[in-house]
């Protein structure tokens, strides 16, 4: 997986103005959970570009006065009207502790169904799985090549090793639906 190296600054005084300042001046209030304590940071605005900003997943090099930690984004808080980043809290990973985080699907190939016609619906973009920090994917791939109209693939068709999917195993990840142009097509073949 993926790392992403983001530089901190310890928070002190975490009262309402001094969040405040923060913002004013393009930092971000941020809180580091799930290691012996909770670590009050802040960090530049623009650390968050490649992290949030994009499909991928990241692990997380933070670094907060000389002290570096494991850790994978858990949460974002955005002002309501102009959609800037106002709240970051990460969770510390460890080697030996599985994490929870939603993991991209990658569709590959090119669908049989679609060619002849069909719609190609996908419902999940992202799964959630459970998995120890170096066992997880960058991406989930899913190969729709044999997929007729009709078709679809569940959570349950995946066979992923060393990554628990924690999505219910019936539910729909991509199908291939008939569209009106298809039916109506088959609806004048089955008159002659």
């Amino acid at each position: 997986m993926k790392t992403i190296e983001i530089n901190g600054a310890k928070r002190t005084n975490i009262s309402k103005q001094e969040v405040k300042n923060l913002r004013g001046s393009e930092m971000v209030p941020c809180v580091l959970y799930g290691g012996e304590e909770q670590v009050h940071f802040s960090t530049d605005l623009s650390s968050f570009k490649g992290l949030v900003y994009t499909p991928d997943v990241h692990m997380v090099k933070l670094s907060v006065e000389g002290k570096e930690y494991q850790c994978v984004i858990q949460d974002v808080q955005y002002h309501p009207v102009t959609d800037v980043i106002i709240h970051a809290d990460f969770l510390q990973v460890f080697d030996n502790k599985p994490v929870t985080m939603s993991i991209p699907v990658k569709l590959t190939g090119a669908s049989e169904g679609v060619k002849m016609g069909g719609k190609l619906v996908t419902k999940y973009r992202r799964l959630k799985v459970k998995a120890l920090p170096a066992s997880l994917p960058d991406f989930i791939s899913v190969d729709i090549s044999p997929m007729k109209i009709g078709d679809a693939i569940r959570v349950r068709d995946l066979n992923l090793s060393e990554v628990t999917l924690l999505e219910s195993p019936a539910n729909v990840i991509v199908s291939v639906n008939m569209t009106r142009n298809v039916s109506a097509e088959a609806a004048e073949a089955s008159k002659k």
